[in-house]
């Protein structure tokens, strides 16, 4: 009977040790960014958020009684580079879950990868390929292209804008986006009397530009990209005295694109996330105490404005957050599937409401219209 007794308390502290190691394990969150390169003003906020409220969660318990750790890579704005890099994250740190993919790119190269390693990953760019059609373990927070276009066109129709030059980037959200306004234009009754890209890495967007002003007919014009391109388009459209409507899509919605453009940007419209405009909203807006919560731990940290990518950033992080409070533990399939459940979670970006035929939750009214006047972000609609 002893030696029965003492065999069942070896187990049981056994088994209370391996409950103990387990507790003891961080949740490995992976993330790949583009904190250098052409994207580095999206991919920056978006780190520093990551960084800022995985250090909230610790100091604030863990999740789950267990601390969380971030292991991040910066692919340099390269998409080749960010597969290498979500490689390593699932078969060498093994991480429980993934955040980034800054661009369409960088997050499209790393499809394959989690699909075959069955593990949940939140994109942070804003193709609609990347949940269209859907894909089980990915999910997005950013609005999509196809919606930009479809916001801006509505815009300019108000406006009685109905002859547009498109100026697009050949990158993966800029291709993505050209298709999608192109599809848009024709379902909307814009019709695109011009339509020029360019390259991400383009310094000079005259020649094309030219070509716009040369146009007959043209009313406005829309550039689709991310980075620093869509800032350099707006001072070289200054400087040729381009007196064109000019619109811009989501992936340049930021104080740092105002002031990389230096002067050019007084009068552009695009749609963003209700981040950049939060004091400003009604006070009756949901989204009026997440975003100024947000913008406040983001300004006080870091001393310096929040941008939308950061917001895309901060929306991932809570939702998988609340995904693996309620799965109870991170198994992939468990967490894959709460996230897939999550219904009006209110952040950065909007209300999400996904489901198994929709990774992304958002819908039109998630997006406001934003005109830069006097060097300053002002909501239109």
């Amino acid at each position: 009977m002893n030696r029965f007794l003492t065999t069942c308390l070896a187990a049981a502290f056994g088994l209370g040790l391996a409950v103990q190691a387990k507790a003891a394990e961080p949740i490995k969150i992976g993330s790949v960014l583009s904190v250098t390169g052409p994207a580095a003003f999206l991919g920056d906020p978006e780190l520093k958020t990551l960084q800022l409220y995985v250090e909230k969660i610790n100091q604030e318990g863990g999740l789950l009684g267990r601390p969380v750790q971030l292991i991040h890579y910066d692919d340099g704005s390269d998409a080749t580079k960010a597969n290498s890099f979500g490689k390593r994250l699932i078969e060498d740190d093994k991480v429980d879950v993934l955040i980034g993919g800054t661009t369409t790119g960088s997050t499209m190269s790393m499809a394959p990868l989690v699909d075959r390693a069955g593990i949940p990953f939140i994109s942070l760019a804003g193709g609609v390929v990347i949940v269209e059609p859907v894909k089980k373990w990915m999910f997005k927070t950013p609005h999509t292209d196809r919606m930009a276009a479809e916001r801006v066109f509505g815009d300019m129709k108000k406006r009685n804008l109905t002859k547009v030059a498109l100026l697009s980037e050949t990158s993966g959200f800029g291709q993505s986006g050209k298709k999608e306004s192109e599809a848009a234009a024709a379902r909307l009754g814009i019709t695109l009397v011009a339509n020029e890209t360019y390259g991400p890495k383009d310094t000079d967007m005259s020649p094309q530009l030219t070509n716009i002003r040369s146009t007959a007919g043209v009313q406005a014009l829309f550039i689709f990209g991310l980075g620093q391109g869509p800032a350099i388009a707006n001072k070289n459209a200054k400087m040729l005295g381009l007196s064109l409507p000019i619109y811009h899509a989501h992936g340049v919605a930021s104080e740092e694109f105002i002031k990389l453009s230096d002067g050019a940007a007084e009068g552009i419209r695009l749609p963003a996330a209700a981040l950049l405009v939060a004091s400003k909203l009604p006070d009756n807006d949901p989204q009026k105490p997440i975003a100024l919560g947000y913008a406040k731990a983001y300004t006080d940290r870091y001393k310096e404005e929040v941008s939308t990518f950061g917001g895309h950033a901060y929306d991932a992080l809570m939702i998988m957050v609340s995904a693996i409070k309620r799965a109870g533990d991170t198994d992939k399939n468990k967490v894959r599937d709460a996230i897939e459940q999550t219904k009006d979670h209110i952040g950065a970006d909007g209300k999400f409401n996904m489901s198994p035929t929709d990774h992304m939750g958002l819908d039109l009214s998630a997006f406001r219209i934003l005109e830069v006047r006097n060097g300053d972000w002002v909501l239109v609609d």
